[in-house]
């Protein structure tokens, strides 16, 4: 849904190469310096999203925090609307408060182009939300696409016109190729078949087409998609002919929903049996699906492989693998054939099953060395887990797989930040089961934890008394759990007796995954209690736990519990600073900001415990940077601790030297609030054209240093290491490590000669 890369570069309908709308772009770019919110209007497959995304990527010099795009064809539910948003800013709902505010909160101060791609079937909804941040967000601007416009007050809107199509007296290739729809007429049928070229021979159908077709990017892509099969004559035959009966028979639509819907009809004509059938049931997704989703007949990739060539699907690569994306346009035209055919419930079950089956696999396979790629899958897939889950709500005795769906998997949810979104798919979910259904208990209790999560205790009790009003020994474990955590946060009794018990059923029934955050509480309850020596072996078998499974996330949350006890307990200092590092270099290495930020914030306690108050305040700003990234705050687990440590710090500075160090270490790169407490490494050789940062990365590669050992040494992110790798790689225009090494040598052994006078 979300698509800005390491550069700020927008990646947004940029699947096949780009033919200009040089002038439609200017015109863009230069209502977006003065208004706040311009709308690209115009028909399905004109080119709004491929416009704004071109402007989009071309502006990010102007917004120091960054182009945010948000998708919203894949998205059915208007109330998922600011949860989506929230996703893309990368936002954890943790804190409780509505999903709104924390957006307001995180932009108020940022200067951000936010591009809402697809306003059309969510226009009230959208008006509501841009409204909203634009009068509470100055530095936001909004670049919106829709077949109607907002209706917001100050809305500019800018109709979006089909390309340029040559007239008739455009006889010859070269004064044809100055028209724009005919530039992607050529390009995309060259990509179909490398050997087409414009000739005197065919330009003339050519031109017809694109006048037929009245310049529409989409309709003329598709045309130009069937050079493989016909010849230009032919193609320009048959969409005269496509044109003049849907003409006869659909008189109500707009002239180019005809011809988009003929250029559709003919495209599906020429299709196998076994092609249309595969495009009808790829329509029923969302968003982008791998192949194995598409259930049908054993011989689906050749029918794939046909709609591809067909530009019916297009192919996306990314983290998750191969994915395929059907454009909305085809994807109405499938799902009306569903339809008329009477088999879109029956597309929809499969659909829903098969993303029920995804989730559960996902879930046996979650705790180990898989996590990172099941998480990459599945929020790939979350456009259709959402739609899934929308499906079996709105459908009668489908209540309860829902509620198996959004509880299956509840750390999936968590490491999206999406604690709001999987509370309110549960709490929808039991309030449409029947009373007497199986696994109502379990559900409760998860509910229970949920609200706990967001430190809503009141809430997480009455779930609580909900569940136990239900006897269901499967739940048992669930319930111990949740009254395990509620009590921990509230500083109640019994947490350790409640997670000794969760942990006990749990590893009764081999659910080691299950186990582990009981294990957490109970061992730092222990500690709270004074019993040191049995919190560290409780915590120490965690940790060995993860490492035979392989599970680096929970790992961390072993070695941070490990920390807790040995700093705020009276423990060993350096024992658990060491615990604490160790999950923090864990963290960095995937995109965790939040453990990272409950990490950092853990290094500040132990700078307080040693009464080193500056650099307790500038850790504790480092923090709060994270905090605020990921749009959360350190009121969950972590409350006591964190603000003791934060009173004793302001006590001994004063409210406004602290203010000033905590600052500083806000707006400080993490890695030098950091290394102020590692040893010097020395200086860094800066060498041009490289950065300090590039340069210094290149120099850790010199000494053949992985990727991993980078992100470690500097404490950074692993992705954030490979990103500027490959800029490294750019900017040399070297092709591999080795080489990147050589250079580095020799630009040190040149700046020695230099320095010894040779």
């Amino acid at each position: 849904m979300c698509a800005v890369d390491d550069h700020g570069a927008v990646e947004l309908g940029q699947l096949t190469s780009y033919v200009g709308r040089t002038g439609d772009e200017n015109d863009v770019r230069g209502l977006l310096e003065t208004a706040r919110l311009v709308t690209l209007t115009g028909p399905g497959g004109v080119g709004k999203t491929r416009l704004a995304g071109r402007v989009a990527s071309s502006m990010t010099h102007a917004f120091p925090d960054g182009v945010v795009v948000v998708s919203l064809a894949e998205l059915s539910e208007a109330s998922l609307l600011t949860r989506t948003l929230a996703d893309c800013l990368g936002l954890h709902d943790t804190a409780g408060r509505p999903v709104r505010d924390a957006v307001v909160a995180h932009l108020r101060d940022r200067h951000v182009l936010l591009l809402l791609d697809n306003c059309e079937h969510l226009v009230d909804s959208c008006a509501g939300l841009v409204l909203s941040l634009l009068r509470r967000c100055p530095g936001v601007r909004v670049l919106a696409t829709s077949r109607s416009s907002l209706g917001v007050a100050g809305e500019h809107v800018l109709p979006v016109a089909p390309l340029a199509v040559p007239p008739e007296t455009a006889g010859t290739p070269e004064l044809a190729m100055a028209y724009g729809s005919v530039r992607l007429f050529a390009d995309r049928a060259a990509a179909v078949l490398p050997s087409f070229r414009l000739t005197g021979d065919n330009v003339g159908p050519v031109t017809e087409v694109c006048r037929q077709l009245d310049g529409l990017p989409l309709a003329v892509e598709l045309a130009a998609a069937r050079i493989r099969a016909l010849s230009p004559r032919q193609i320009a035959d048959r969409v005269s002919a496509s044109l003049t009966l849907l003409t006869t028979g659909a008189r109500s639509l707009p002239e180019r929903h005809r011809t988009l819907r003929a250029t559709v009809e003919g495209s599906y004509a020429l299709c196998t049996d076994l092609e249309r059938e595969v495009w009808e049931r790829c329509s029923v997704f969302a968003g982008p699906f791998e192949l194995p989703a598409v259930d049908g007949p054993a011989d689906v990739l050749d029918a794939v492989d046909g709609l591809v060539d067909k530009s019916v699907l297009l192919r996306v690569e990314g983290a998750a693998g191969v994915r395929y994306k059907m454009l909305n346009a085809l994807r109405e035209f499938g799902q009306e054939r569903l339809a008329e055919t009477g088999a879109a419930d029956v597309a929809a079950r499969r659909h829903r099953d098969y993303h029920a089956r995804l989730l559960e696999q996902a879930g046996a396979e979650w705790l180990g060395p898989r996590r990172d790629d099941w998480f990459a899958r599945l929020s790939a897939g979350h456009a259709d887990i959402r739609a899934a889950l929308s499906w079996s709500l709105r459908t009668g005795g489908e209540a309860v797989i829902a509620l198996r769906m959004a509880t299956s998997v509840l750390e999936y949810w968590l490491a999206r930040g999406a604690v709001w979104e999987v509370r309110e798919w549960t709490d929808r979910a039991l309030a449409a089961m029947p009373a007497e259904a199986a696994g109502r208990s379990r559900g409760q209790a998860v509910a229970a934890l949920c609200s706990a999560l967001h430190a809503d205790l009141p809430g997480a009790r009455q779930r609580l008394a909900r569940a136990e009003a239900v006897r269901d020994e499967d739940a048992a474990p669930y319930l111990c759990h949740a009254r395990a955590f509620v009590a921990m946060l509230a500083v109640e009794p019994h947490a350790i007796e409640h997670a000794a018990e969760a942990v006990r059923l749990f590893e009764a029934r081999g659910q080691v995954r299950q186990q582990l955050h009981p294990m957490f509480i109970q061992g730092v309850s222990m500690a709270y209690r004074g019993d040191l020596a049995g919190a560290r072996l409780l915590l120490e078998g965690m940790r060995r736990l993860c490492e035979a499974a392989q599970d680096d996330s929970y790992r961390s949350m072993a070695l941070f519990g490990l920390g807790v006890v040995e700093v705020c307990y009276g423990g060993d200092l350096g024992t658990g600073e060491r615990a604490i590092r160790d999950a923090l270099d864990i963290d960095l290495r995937g995109p965790d900001l939040l453990s990272a930020a409950y990490r950092v914030d853990g290094l500040a306690w132990v700078s307080a415990r040693r009464e080193d108050w500056r650099r307790a305040a500038r850790l504790f700003g480092a923090a709060a940077a994270l905090w605020d990234q990921c749009g959360s705050e350190p009121d969950v687990a972590v409350a006591l601790p964190h603000r003791e440590a934060v009173k004793a710090a302001r006590g001994a500075l004063g409210d406004a030297r602290f203010e000033e160090l905590s600052g500083e270490g806000h707006r400080a790169n993490l890695h030098d609030v950091l290394a102020t407490e590692r040893p010097p490494t020395g200086g860094v050789v800066v060498l041009p054209p490289l950065t300090r940062r590039e340069s210094e990365i290149a120099g850790l590669v010199a000494n053949g240093l992985t990727n991993r050992e980078i992100a470690v040494h500097l404490v950074i992110s692993r992705r954030t290491a490979e990103t500027h790798l490959e800029h490294i790689f750019t900017k040399l225009r070297l092709g591999n490590r080795t080489q990147v090494a050589i250079w580095v040598n020799e630009q040190l052994r040149h700046d020695d000669d230099l320095r010894s006078g040779q």
